[in-house]
Formats: C-alpha cells, sequence, structure tokens
C-alpha cells in the first residue's frame, strides 16, 4: 500500500516539473493566459493582447501622475523661494530708506563740542538704540577703512597717493555701507590709495 502512494506522488513532481520547465521559457502573457486557463478561465489572442495594451497605458498613466506630481512639488518649492526673496528685497528696500537717518544721526554723534551736554548723550543713546535695531533686522554694517578695496562691497569716489597704505587699500569711509545676509543693501563709498 505504501508503495501504491508513492507512486502517484512521484507521477505529480514530474508533471510539475515540466509545467515549471515549460513555463520558464513562455513570454509574460501567455504565462498569464496559461495561469488563467488552468483556472477555468480561457483567454483568446486578442484578449491577451488587449490586456498588455491596458498594462501599456495604466503603466503610461501612471508615469504621467508621477510626472505631474514632480512638476507640482517643484512648482510648490519655487513659488516659496519666490515669496521669499520679495520678502527680503522689501525688507531692504525699507532698510535702505532709514539709512539716511542713520548718516545724519552719525554726523551728529561724531560732532564735536558739547561732550557733557545732555543733547548730545540722547543722541548718542538713540543712535545705539537705532544701530541694534539694525543688527536685529539682521542688517551689519561693511567693515571698509584699511581693508582691501573690494568693488562687490565698496564704491570708490577718491584715490589718494599714501605711502603708508598699500596698493588697494581704503583710507577713508565717507558713508557707511550695509549688507544683510549676502546681499549688499547700499555700497560703501570710500576713498582708496594708490
Amino acid at each position: 500500500m505504501s508503495e501504491e502512494i508513492k507512486q502517484p506522488a512521484e507521477e505529480e513532481i514530474n508533471e510539475a516539473e515540466e509545467v515549471v520547465s515549460d513555463t520558464a521559457e513562455e513570454p509574460k502573457a501567455e504565462k498569464k493566459a496559461r495561469k488563467k486557463k488552468e483556472k477555468g478561465y480561457t483567454f483568446t489572442r486578442e484578449q491577451v493582447e488587449q490586456m498588455e495594451l491596458a498594462a501599456k497605458q495604466l503603466e503610461s498613466t501612471k508615469d504621467q501622475f508621477v510626472r505631474l506630481t514632480a512638476e507640482y512639488d517643484n512648482y510648490r518649492k519655487r513659488t516659496t523661494k519666490e515669496k521669499d526673496n520679495i520678502y527680503q528685497d522689501a525688507k531692504a528696500d525699507t532698510i535702505k530708506a532709514f539709512l539716511a537717518v542713520y548718516d545724519n544721526l552719525e554726523r551728529a554723534a561724531a560732532a564735536e563740542g558739547g561732550e557733557d551736554s545732555p543733547h548730545k548723550k540722547g543722541l548718542e543713546m538713540i543712535f545705539a538704540q537705532y544701530k541694534d535695531i539694525l543688527k536685529n533686522l539682521g542688517v551689519e554694517e561693511i567693515e571698509a577703512k584699511g581693508k582691501e578695496f573690494d568693488p562687490e562691497l565698496h564704491n570708490a569716489v577718491m584715490h589718494i597717493d599714501d605711502e603708508s597704505l598699500g596698493e588697494n587699500v581704503i583710507a577713508q569711509v565717507f558713508q557707511a555701507g550695509f549688507k544683510m545676509g549676502d546681499k549688499v543693501i547700499r555700497h560703501s563709498i570710500v576713498q582708496v590709495a594708490n
């Protein structure tokens, strides 16, 4: 009895091996059709071709969807960056308008005389407060005096022959320059040594 049970099992294994070796070489569409046929479904060649066409259309639609999603993400990032740049530009333009007040406060605080005057002390305090406000807004003064001339940061309006200074070194600052981050709000107006 045990021999009878073994024989059908061996036959089933041989049949399964034949099916596996047959299916390894057949195309995907035929493989699908054969599997459906084994389950009781039968498809004609036209139906198989239609299914392949539908699968290609589905893949194409999926590709279009992925591309559209990527385009939208890029659009969202670009508009966010543009909004941020617009804000930074508006902020820089506003600060630039107030730099004339800075210049006047600086001149008044640097004026000689009346060192013990409460008006002068008050003016110096206002000027210090003004500097703090600019610093809190991310605005910093461009260092110029004694530095090498940089056309990206400085605007040379005069040249002077001075042996004590090296060539292209800033001798005097007529008007302070400012930058916010990497953006120059106003160039320093300077005198450069030859």
